[in-house]
C-alpha cells in the first residue's frame, strides 16, 4: 500500500508539513483517472459541483494572482480587476501557471506554490461546510473547511463570481 503522502506533489506535501497540516494526508483522495475539471472532480468525489475549489491563475497588470472559485461558477475578470485596482486582468497560459505555482493546470492547490502570489477567494466558497481542492496533481484532492482554506491560503475574501444574467 502506498503512503498517503505519495498522493500529492512533493511541494504540496512540504507545504502541509510547514502549515502543521500533516493530519490532512489520510483524507487526501487519489483517483485512477485525472480530475482536471471541476465537474470531473465532483463526480469522482460524489459532492456538489460548487464544493470544488478551483485554483485559477490570472495576471493583474502582469503580476500573477490566484483566484479561488467554487466549481459551479466562473470568475468575472472585470470584478477581479476592480478588486485589485488593476488596469488589466487576463487569463494566463499553462506555462505561466506552472512557472508561478509549480503545478500543472488541474492540480494547482490553493497554497504551497513555488512563488508567493496574491490570493483572492470568492465568498461563494464559504457557503459550504467542506470544499475539495487539488492536492498538487490532477489525480488527488483534499477536503477542508472553507474558512481554514482561506486562512492557509492567506486569501482575501471577495465577490468576483460572474453574476447571473
Amino acid at each position: 500500500m502506498r503512503s498517503p503522502e505519495t498522493h500529492v506533489h512533493p511541494r504540496f506535501a512540504e507545504a502541509l508539513r510547514e502549515l502543521g497540516l500533516v493530519d490532512l494526508h489520510p483524507r487526501i483522495r487519489r483517483f485512477p483517472d485525472a480530475t482536471r475539471t471541476a465537474a470531473e472532480a465532483a463526480a469522482a468525489i460524489g459532492c456538489e459541483l460548487s464544493q470544488i475549489c478551483k485554483s485559477l491563475i490570472f495576471a493583474a497588470d502582469g503580476m500573477p494572482v490566484l483566484v479561488l472559485m467554487d466549481g459551479a461558477s466562473r470568475v468575472d475578470v472585470e470584478r477581479v480587476r476592480e478588486e485589485l485596482g488593476a488596469a488589466e486582468v487576463t487569463r494566463v497560459k499553462a506555462d505561466v501557471v506552472r512557472e508561478t505555482t509549480g503545478y500543472a493546470i488541474g492540480g494547482v492547490p490553493p497554497f504551497g506554490h513555488r512563488t508567493r502570489t496574491r490570493v483572492l477567494a470568492d465568498r461563494s466558497l464559504l457557503e459550504h461546510d467542506v470544499v475539495w481542492a487539488a492536492a498538487g496533481n490532477p489525480h488527488a484532492v483534499f477536503p477542508m473547511a472553507p474558512k481554514d482554506l482561506v486562512t492557509h491560503a492567506e486569501a482575501t475574501v471577495v465577490d468576483v463570481r460572474e453574476r447571473a444574467s
